[in-house]
Formats: structure tokens, C-alpha cells, sequence
């Protein structure tokens, strides 16, 4: 400290003897002044370090401290959007990210992860990977509170720089629920598509050995075979132009309609068109219509499909109530609606979340007696679907059932 005061000393000095030099004109003033000023540098370069060491100006460098390692992990699990948790080297559990939390609920810290899964395969895997350091991962299923499937990852924890001390695992869940629900609905399709078509098939394959041996010269049974031959080649061909219709509206499902239609002649054209149907089966078809017109953007043919669906289904399963009710309006709160009601014998609870699913039947029998292919409200979900609109089913055992579409 010393030394720094005596150096301003000089310094200030060197100053007052440069203005006396100036002003007198002295050359020997000059000289007095480099030296002074030579003098006090020096004195400045010699301030003492915080170490004793002399010569070198005192300079205070930021003491760089390592970050503590749980810190790290817990904000690296935090950052990511699947179930982690992380394990030490007996298996117990010493942190979890926010998503294990919103999916497992919270687990405490220190406790054996045999308390939260006692799965056999998963306890095996993980002592497995802590042995050998291996990573390993299997698919898991849970039943409670509700029905889902992951697959469970675990692998040894590198952290840089480390040697020795605590080892970590990471334990991570994958949920692939939609996945297999996926795979059992495209599996189930196939199945059911083929069953669909294997019995019309086989129908068809018996009456014709039938005709070409034992029926052969017989006129009345050949022409009431090839009758019901008739009818099982047409309930192929309705099975297979759906399936094409269902084909077509998943190619173009994220496509948007832009067309604008006006629903009430549209609505009027569908009913003229079933008027016969309704007749052949004893129903009275009651139209209640907007006089203004209500248009929606949507695909004319395509919205054809979806009422003639309806009302078709309508006549059909609500035979017994003699009347159906059409009616298309626009309601200040939900928009435009357009609702079928019956009075026939209604559909059980259980089945109406269902009834979209391809080829799902409340009753098997009487849907194939009235030649339904079981793809019809699956292709009517599928349009609503791309028109942004909504199927809203409600039905009563003994009241009948109302289809409606929200637009």
C-alpha cells in the first residue's frame, strides 16, 4: 500500500515540475521531470500480491466451482416429456422428472423400486443392467386406472469426469398405448373384413356345387338358388364399395372441404330418394326443415352418404315405432343440426360408444337380415370427421334413438 501512495506521490510531482519546465523554459526541468516520473512507475509496478510475491500488479480471478451432479441430472430429466426416473446403485429411487409425476404420482426418495412396480421382468432387468452395465428395455402393461402399455428402458447413468463413488440408472417409460390400439383395430379389420367375406363366399361356392350336382335338371330349386346367390354376390359388393369408401376418406381425412352447400334441398333430395324404402317398411318419414337456406362448408356427396346413412338406419332399426323424424335447424347455441329420430326399440348404454368402431353390430343377426355391411356409422364418423362436425348419439331402451350431426 506503501509503495502504491508513493507512487502517485512521484507521478503528482512529475506533473507539477512538467508545468514549471514549461512556463520557465528549463531544459534541466525536463530531465528532473522524466526522472521523477520514471521513479514513480517503478514504485507502481512494485504493489505486492495477495501471495507476497512482488512485481506483478494485484489481480483477483473468479474461483470457478464444480456444479453439483444431482443438480444437473435433475434439470437434464426435467427438460424431457417422457416418465424418467432416476435409481442409485441399490435400486432405490433418487429423483423423477415432472412428467413420472403427472403420470405415476410422486414416489419418495430412498425407497426400493420394488415398493412402486413389483413386476418380476422389470426387477430382473434392472439388477441385470446394474451387473453388466448393459442397457436393457422390455414392454410393460398396466392395468390401473386404466389400461396401459410402455416400454421400459433402463441404462447406466456416464457422468463426465467420474470415477468411483455413487452410480446412477436411469429407468425411462415409453407409452406406446395408442400404438397397439392401433395394431389390434388394423388387425380386428382384417379379421372381420375377411370373416365378412368368407361367408358370402362360401355361400356362393355351396350353391354352385349344389346347381352343378344334385340340382342340376331341377328348374324351381336352380332358379331359387341363383336368387339367394344374387343376394350374397350384392352384400359382397356393398361390403367391398365400403371398404373403398373407408380407404378413400383416410387418404384425404386432413383435407379440409371448401365447397359451400346449402343442406336444406340436400336434406329434402335424400328423404325424396328413401321415400320407397320407408314405404316397403311401413315408416312415415316426417320432415322438419329450416325455410331459410343453411350452408356449410363441406362435399356434397359425401354429406349424401352421411344423411342417407342415417335416415336409412333410422327406417330400418326403428321399424317397429311406424315414424321417423328428420328435422334440420340452426340453433343460436351449438350452430347448424341436423338430428333423425326413431321410435323403435332403442339401443343399450353400453353399445352406443361403440357403435362407430367398423364392422361393431348391437345385434349381428338382424343387421345382416337388413343387409348392413357394419362399415356405415365408421364412414359417417370418418366424413363428420373431415367437415369438423360431430355424431351425437342418444338412445333409450323402448324410446327410440336420435342421431344427430353438429355442425
Amino acid at each position: 500500500m506503501k509503495h502504491l501512495v508513493a507512487g502517485w506521490f512521484y507521478i503528482l510531482a512529475a506533473a507539477i515540475l512538467a508545468l514549471a519546465a514549461y512556463f520557465t523554459g528549463a531544459a534541466a526541468g525536463f530531465a528532473v521531470l522524466l526522472f521523477v516520473l520514471l521513479f514513480g512507475l517503478i514504485l507502481m509496478r512494485q504493489v505486492p500480491s495477495e501471495d507476497g510475491d512482488h512485481g506483478e500488479p494485484l489481480v483477483t480471478l473468479p474461483i470457478a466451482t464444480a456444479p453439483d451432479p444431482m443438480s444437473v441430472i435433475r434439470a437434464t430429466i426435467d427438460a424431457m416429456d417422457l416418465p424418467v426416473f432416476v435409481l442409485g446403485d441399490t435400486a432405490e429411487f433418487v429423483a423423477q422428472n415432472r412428467a413420472a409425476v403427472q403420470v405415476f404420482d410422486e414416489v419418495a426418495v430412498g425407497v426400493h423400486v420394488s415398493a412402486r412396480w413389483r413386476s418380476p421382468s422389470i426387477l430382473d432387468m434392472i439388477r441385470e443392467t446394474m451387473d453388466t452395465g448393459v442397457q436393457n428395455q422390455l414392454e410393460h402393461s398396466e392395468r390401473l386406472p386404466s389400461e396401459r402399455t410402455y416400454i421400459v428402458q433402463v441404462s447406466r447413468l456416464q457422468l463426465e469426469g467420474q470415477s468411483g463413488g455413487t452410480a446412477y440408472y436411469l429407468l425411462v417409460f415409453r407409452d406406446i398405448s395408442e400404438l397397439r390400439r392401433l395394431d389390434r383395430m388394423r388387425s380386428d379389420f382384417v379379421a372381420n373384413a375377411s370373416h365378412e367375406l368368407r361367408t358370402p363366399l362360401a355361400s356362393l361356392r355351396g350353391f354352385i356345387e349344389t346347381m352343378q350336382g344334385p340340382a342340376r335338371d331341377d328348374p324351381k330349386s336352380r332358379e331359387r338358388f341363383l336368387g339367394i346367390m344374387l343376394d350374397q354376390a350384392n352384400r359382397m359388393s356393398r361390403l367391398v364399395d365400403d371398404l373403398l369408401s373407408l380407404s378413400r376418406l383416410e387418404l384425404k381425412a386432413h383435407m379440409a372441404p371448401s365447397e359451400m352447400v346449402d343442406l336444406v334441398p340436400l336434406i329434402g333430395h335424400v328423404c325424396d330418394s328413401l321415400a320407397p324404402l320407408a314405404d316397403d317398411l311401413d315408416v312415415e318419414l316426417r320432415l322438419d326443415l329450416a325455410d331459410a337456406p343453411l350452408r356449410v362448408l363441406g362435399d356434397r356427396d359425401e354429406l349424401v352418404q352421411v344423411f342417407e346413412n342415417l335416415v336409412e338406419n333410422a327406417c330400418k332399426y326403428g321399424q317397429e315405432g311406424k315414424i321417423v323424424e328428420v328435422s334440420l335447424r340452426h340453433d343460436p347455441v351449438h350452430g347448424i343440426e341436423f338430428s333423425v329420430k326413431d321410435k323403435g326399440p332403442g339401443i343399450p348404454a353400453e353399445h352406443v360408444p361403440r357403435l362407430t368402431e367398423r364392422f361393431y353390430r348391437v345385434n349381428v343377426e338382424d343387421s345382416r337380415s337388413k343387409k348392413g355391411t357394419g362399415l356405415g356409422l365408421a364412414i359417417v364418423k370418418h366424413i363428420l370427421t373431415r367437415h369438423r362436425a360431430r355424431l351425437i348419439v342418444r338412445s333409450e331402451i323402448g324410446k327410440g334413438s336420435e342421431f344427430t350431426v353438429r355442425f
